[in-house]
């Protein structure tokens, strides 16, 4: 049997979501595994469901099989553990699946909102080369023929196209590794998150990625919560969720007053986890024992202030990339345009 490749978040959303309802229906795990393993198309999840099968049925638990293949997070192999235990596995797989579900809408809006000015920055450098490289030169035939020069700023583009035409495939080719290589080095998880870490500190994405972080530890804290698990491990674990140093080094600051036996809501304040009325809101949720409810209410909101971000976000770039583009090809055009013009009103 192959290697099978790490699952993506909407993968183990699927999975846990037709498991929790292979387990509401009392249906044994083994022969619930062998029914969506009939199920699947692919040849990597058959293998997949097929060595979960063959755990379970040799006597395995749920999470011994999942941490047996090597593809499962641990949160979701720790998680899957305490519901066994607690009788309480399908609610958590349920849970899980919400949760993951959300975290491939959350990436999906991501991947949206940056592939549009992505192709915009693509096709305003395709028009520009266009206009040096094909456009220039025909400018340049008429200047020689009226007897006189191009502009110094038309001249040195024109230079630059001629060295961009001679070089096309070999920067053509420079510019598609360094993009692979780019995309390559992203995919490591260390590298991704040394990366996102620099732009939640930028002016612009910071209040974007803690809104992300925040609402990955909301709905971290709702699943810990309503699965019952210890919450110094909890913390321990969705701090390994986050991906995010700031929010990282909050976490540290809640796990470390919770040593000190303070309350979860006295360790967020302490911490400044949270807005002001988020944390009052948790500490008389702690109070009524409904903690778990606010926290899914709290990562909704994180949610919906992500999208809206994303969309302030867009509507800032798009605007900004067609303004820039306008500037840089009106200036290219000017530069040939009006010394051609002063020659057309001189000779009139």
């Amino acid at each position: 049997m192959g290697k099978i490749k790490k699952l993506s978040k909407a993968e183990i959303s699927s999975f846990c979501r037709q498991t929790a309802l292979i387990q509401k229906g009392g249906i044994k795990l083994a022969e619930g595994m062998s029914i969506l393993s009939n199920d699947t198309i692919s040849s990597e999840g058959k293998d997949l469901l097929m060595q979960i099968e063959d755990s379970t049925r040799h006597g395995n638990k749920l999470f011994e099989a999942l941490e047996s293949t090597g593809v499962f997070p641990d949160y979701v192999v720790k998680l899957v553990s305490l519901g066994e235990y607690t009788g309480n596995l399908d609610n958590v797989l349920n849970s899980l699946a919400d949760y993951y579900e959300r975290e491939d809408d959350i990436s999906d809006s991501i991947k949206s909102a940056v592939t549009y000015p992505l192709i915009m920055i693509a096709m305003m450098f395709l028009i520009i080369i266009v206009l040096i490289v094909k456009v220039l030169p025909i400018f340049k035939q008429v200047f020689v023929q009226l007897g006189t020069d191009m502009s110094p700023l038309a001249l040195k583009l024109m230079s630059l196209g001629s060295y961009l035409s001679d070089w096309a495939v070999g920067i053509t080719i420079v510019l598609a590794v360094i993009a692979l290589i780019f995309f390559i080095i992203y995919r490591i998880p260390s590298v991704k998150r040394k990366i996102q870490n620099i732009l939640a500190k930028m002016p612009v994405t910071r209040d974007f990625y803690i809104n992300i972080a925040s609402g990955r530890f909301a709905s971290g804290m709702f699943l810990a919560y309503s699965s019952g698990m210890d919450m110094f491990q909890a913390l321990k674990m969705i701090e390994q969720l986050i991906e995010n140093d700031i929010m990282a080094s909050k976490i540290a600051t809640i796990r470390e007053e919770i040593r000190n036996n303070s309350t979860l809501s006295e360790s967020f304040d302490k911490a400044e986890m949270f807005t002001y009325l988020y944390r009052r809101m948790i500490a008389v949720a702690e109070q009524s024992g409904q903690v778990d409810t606010i926290m899914l209410q709290i990562a909704h909101h994180y949610e919906n202030a992500t999208e809206k971000q994303l969309r302030r976000l867009v509507s800032i770039i798009e605007p900004t990339l067609v303004i820039i583009l306008s500037l840089i090809v009106g200036i290219i055009l000017l530069s040939v345009l009006l010394p051609l013009m002063g020659i057309m009103s001189s000779i009139g």
